[in-house]
């Protein structure tokens, strides 16, 4: 997603805010995201919350499908404000659901850029039905990516409540894969 990411501020830089959606970047490199590892376990670290023993580890694997509207931006906006989008996703796999956002995205000079974004999922994992957030950081340099999407301690409800983890995606020819590595307390 990342590579969409770019690929809309660019847009918005170049079509001056124009209302397009992106969903794939064409002649990409293939985008793969992973969590930080621990120094001391060699596992992905975890942001806030941890994942205890008593919640056992699981993954959910799948595609989703993800459309990235630009936000036009305000008559008097500087010409370098960070570009302003929104996020519809559809999720098919081991978690089914929806998921809607918005991002912030800016470039920088080459091939560098940075996002962050907020998004609110709606779905079924495990056949438990209920919301949680994810919080995304990206980050470019020069081309090489580093991609972050966690789970926002304690914003799961209803039968996805207490769920943590790290969202792993990746991009090749197109698809959007994830990888929602996870732990929930037992019903």
């Amino acid at each position: 997603m990342f590579g969409a990411v770019l690929a809309a501020v660019l847009m918005l830089a170049s079509e001056a805010g124009a209302a397009a959606s992106v969903t794939a970047v064409s002649g990409a490199a293939p985008l793969i995201a992973t969590a930080p590892v621990t120094a001391v376990t060699g596992q992905p670290a975890t942001t806030g919350a941890s994942m205890t023993a008593a919640a056992e580890t699981r993954h959910a694997l799948g595609t989703f499908d993800v459309s990235i509207t630009p936000v036009q931006r305000a008559p008097d906006a500087a010409p370098d404000a960070p570009g302003r989008m929104t996020l519809k996703k559809t999720f098919h796999g081991g978690l089914t659901g929806t998921g809607v956002g918005e991002m912030l995205a800016t470039m920088a000079g080459g091939n560098s850029g940075a996002y962050v974004a907020m998004e609110r999922v709606t779905g079924t994992l495990e056949g438990r039905e209920g919301t949680f957030a994810l919080v995304h950081r990206g980050l470019m340099d020069q081309g090489a990516q580093d991609l972050l999407i966690t789970i926002v301690p304690g914003s799961g409800t209803d039968g996805l409540a207490g769920i943590t983890g790290v969202f792993h995606l990746t991009i090749e020819g197109g698809e959007h894969r994830y990888d929602l590595e996870y732990s929930l307390p037992a019903n």
